[in-house]
């Protein structure tokens, strides 16, 4: 018998929002809603496109800049808040995710541009906290945001992995490119209709659609 090959990765890194739970719609509109609320009229359509995998900093920082004037003081503040209360009303976990994280076979963390209480509230109310509690890592614990590939990078020492045997599941191009950035296999979920899957492709990431075959991918994957 042919001796059995070994996994190509030690260590799944996954990003949160769009990944583990639905939260970019709701991401998308109540951050119109607040814009608006300051005299920056934008379609949350236009926020997927313009604002999608950012951190929230440069989010405020990027519309500030296309405003003409930076947001007023207590912005980002009513911003969470309001966000924060729409996820616990709103979020789902996205489809197959609970049965991927029961079932995977290979450690895995989280590590995300979003705001840690955020993410911890988010994932909270989609019921995923008890898969991942103690292994979220966010991009507020490192000197820049993805695309840089510093938040991969710091799950990745802090888990025990080398970056060269790291997966990344990823769904825009800010994190392809950090995971890239950071010597890692990046696969690409295109599930969502907002997705574009050419351009994840484009900048280095495996496509695929359906959590339930990420496993397998995962397993069967050779370098």
């Amino acid at each position: 018998m042919p001796p059995i090959p070994a996994l190509s990765f030690d260590l799944v890194i996954f990003d949160c929002d769009g990944v583990l739970i639905d939260s970019e719609p709701i991401a998308n509109r109540v951050f119109a809603e607040r814009l608006r609320t300051v005299g920056f009229v934008i379609t949350p359509e236009e926020v997927m496109r313009t604002f999608v995998g950012r951190s929230r900093d440069t989010c405020i920082e990027m519309a500030g800049e296309m405003r003409g004037a930076a947001l007023p003081p207590g912005f980002a503040e009513a911003w969470d808040c309001a966000l924060q209360e729409a996820l616990v009303r709103e979020v789902k976990a996205v489809s197959g995710i609970p049965e991927l994280l029961r079932t995977l076979a290979l450690p895995f963390c989280v590590a995300s541009n979003g705001e840690p209480g955020h993410m911890r509230i988010g994932l909270t109310a989609a019921g995923l906290m008890p898969f991942v509690e103690g292994r979220l890592f966010s991009a507020a614990e490192v000197a820049s945001p993805k695309p840089a590939p510093d938040v991969y990078l710091h799950a990745a020492r802090l888990m025990g992995a080398a970056p060269a045997r790291c997966a990344v599941v990823e769904d825009t191009t800010t994190g392809v490119k950090a995971g890239v950035a950071a010597g890692m296999t990046v696969f690409g979920y295109a599930g969502s209709p907002q997705t574009d899957a050419g351009a994840l492709r484009a900048n280095g990431a495996v496509i695929f659609t359906g959590m339930s075959r990420l496993a397998a991918l995962l397993s069967e994957f050779r370098r």
